[in-house]
C-alpha cells in the first residue's frame, strides 16, 4: 500500500504525482462556444493555444529537474480526450496522511481521475466526498487550517462535505473558506500560493480588506501585479522549506524570495501555462516531510 503524508505546502517534496499532456487542446477562438465558467475565466485568466509536444517537453524537463532533487514521480495512465489531464493537483490532495478524491466542476473533466485510479486504489486511507465540488487547487495546508478557494471550480457543498469526511478520519484542522472579490477565478493557487514558512504569494486585487488582513497576519506577504498574476506567476511550487520553483520568466518574484534567503529554482514552462496553471497545478505531491506535529502546517 502506498502511504501519502503532507502536513504543509512546504515539506520537502518526496513523492509526486504527475501526468505528460494529452493531444486534446482546448478550442477558445470562439467564446459563446464555451461554457459560462470558461467564459468568465477568460477575464481574469490568459488563455491560449498550445503545442503538446512543447508541453510535455517542458514538462520532461521538469520531471528531470525534481529526479535529480531526489523526488519521487509517479506519472498516473493518460485519460483520452481530456485538454487538462497534465492538471493533477486538481484532481486530488492529501491533508495530513489522508488522500481526499476531488469533485471535479467541469463536465469535459470528468474522465481524468480514470488514468489516477491504479494509484489511489493502493492508498490506505482515501477519503471520497458526497457533495458539491472542489478541486485541488483551491486547497493549501497551514498550521491548523485547511484553506479552500470559492473559485469558480469549487462550492460551498463542497468544502462542507470536505470538513465531514476530514471529521470522519479524525483531522482536527479547521476547513477555512477563502473568497474572491470578483467572478471567473480558476483557482486559489493562481492568485495566493504558500511558498515557504509563513511566506505567501498574494494578488491583492482579488481579495476584500479583510481577508488581506487574515492573510498579512499569518504570512510574511509578497504581493503580485495583475499582469504577473494572468501569467500564472503565483503558482509556484516548493521542493523543502528553503526552495521555491518558480517560472523563468518571474525575475521580480524571484529576487524577493531571495532577499528572504529562499533558494530559486527558475524553470521555463511558458508553452505549459498557455491554458492557465504551472508548476502548482501540473503536481499532485504524495508525500511531503512531516514540518510539524500532526494538524500542523
Amino acid at each position: 500500500m502506498i502511504q501519502v503524508r503532507a502536513t504543509s505546502e512546504f515539506g520537502e517534496l518526496q513523492s509526486v504525482l504527475m501526468r505528460y499532456a494529452g493531444p486534446v487542446t482546448l478550442d477558445l477562438s470562439c467564446s459563446q462556444e464555451l461554457d459560462p465558467v470558461h467564459r468568465r475565466q477568460l477575464e481574469t485568466s490568459k488563455w491560449a493555444p498550445y503545442s503538446v509536444d512543447g508541453v510535455r517537453a517542458q514538462q520532461q524537463s521538469f520531471i528531470d529537474l525534481l529526479r535529480s532533487r531526489g523526488v519521487e514521480v509517479v506519472l498516473a495512465g493518460q485519460a483520452p480526450g481530456s485538454y487538462a489531464q497534465h492538471y493533477t493537483r486538481d484532481l486530488g490532495f492529501v491533508v495530513d496522511e489522508v488522500f481526499v478524491a476531488a469533485r471535479l466542476n467541469s463536465g469535459r473533466r470528468q474522465g481524468e481521475f480514470a488514468g489516477l485510479r491504479r494509484v489511489v486504489e493502493q492508498i490506505g486511507r482515501v477519503a471520497y466526498l458526497d457533495a458539491g465540488t472542489i478541486e485541488g487547487g483551491d486547497v493549501m495546508l497551514h498550521d491548523g487550517y485547511v484553506l479552500v478557494g470559492l473559485s469558480e471550480e469549487t462550492s460551498l457543498a463542497g468544502i462542507g462535505a470536505l470538513r465531514y469526511r476530514l471529521g470522519q478520519f479524525g483531522i482536527e484542522r479547521e476547513v477555512k473558506p477563502i473568497e474572491f472579490v470578483c467572478d471567473g477565478i480558476v483557482h486559489l493557487d493562481d492568485h495566493f500560493n504558500i511558498v515557504a514558512p509563513q511566506v505567501a504569494l498574494v494578488h491583492p486585487a482579488v481579495f476584500d480588506d479583510a481577508q488581506m488582513r487574515w492573510f498579512a497576519a499569518h504570512f510574511d506577504l509578497i504581493p503580485v501585479t495583475g499582469e504577473e498574476a494572468l501569467a500564472v506567476e503565483v503558482n509556484a511550487l516548493a521542493l523543502a522549506p528553503g526552495v521555491v520553483v518558480v517560472a523563468e520568466r518571474s525575475e521580480r518574484i524571484a529576487g524577493e524570495l531571495e532577499t528572504r534567503g529562499i533558494e530559486v529554482v527558475p524553470v521555463d514552462y511558458s508553452e505549459v501555462t498557455k491554458i492557465p496553471g504551472a508548476f502548482r497545478c501540473s503536481t499532485l505531491p504524495l508525500v511531503r516531510s512531516r514540518t510539524a506535529a500532526p494538524g500542523g502546517g
